[in-house]
């Protein structure tokens, strides 16, 4: 069960994910705001699908995260549209 709750965190949370442009940087990143079990988001930082500090609320995707999140629009055949 804790995979499929990982699995769901992480796709719904990349199905209400923004695209945003960092101040300092410029770099472009997608973020997703941290509403989810904090032990599922821990776990998930764990295993480099996203990057997170604890000052914010909100995380950013890290390449990997982002590939696994469309892997499993697939695999729920889930419509972006």
């Amino acid at each position: 069960m804790e995979q499929q709750i990982k699995e769901l965190t992480l796709l719904l949370a990349y199905l209400t994910s923004w695209d945003d442009k960092d101040r300092l940087t410029k770099q472009e990143n997608k973020k997703s705001w941290k509403g989810y079990d904090f032990g599922i988001l821990n776990k998930l930082y764990e295993e480099e699908y996203i990057y997170q500090e604890n000052k914010h609320k909100y995380f950013i995707w890290e390449e990997k995260g982002i590939l696994e999140a469309e892997r499993l629009i697939e695999k729920y055949n889930i419509n972006k549209k």
